[in-house]
């Protein structure tokens, strides 16, 4: 497995690192029509400054990683799935699931 130099080779500046593992405060479903319902999750500090975190698809689902690109004492780490994608439900399904 390769592992990234501590430094930028061409900058010379020290690479940022990942904040440490958290586990979410609170998970939970929210329904957007007739078909789907859409995880989320929150971490971090409750009265932070919000962020949402939206991951890259279609298909994939967030990860735990997602949650540690964000300090977690100065924000509200909000995290969800697409629909059909990840935790959402229902899996897979493209009922009222397009981008037009």
């Amino acid at each position: 497995q390769y592992t990234y130099p501590d430094q930028d080779p061409y900058t010379g500046e020290t690479r940022r690192t990942l904040y440490p593992p958290i586990e979410p405060y609170r998970t939970g479903s929210l329904k957007v029509d007739d078909v789907h319902e859409l995880y989320y999750e929150e971490s971090g500090n409750p009265n932070g400054k919000p962020v949402v975190f939206l991951h890259g698809g279609p298909g994939g689902g967030s990860k735990p990683k997602c949650r540690r690109f964000f300090d977690p004492v100065r924000y509200r780490i909000v995290v969800f799935d697409q629909r059909g994608a990840g935790q959402s439900t229902p899996h897979a399904s493209l009922e009222n699931n397009t981008t037009w």
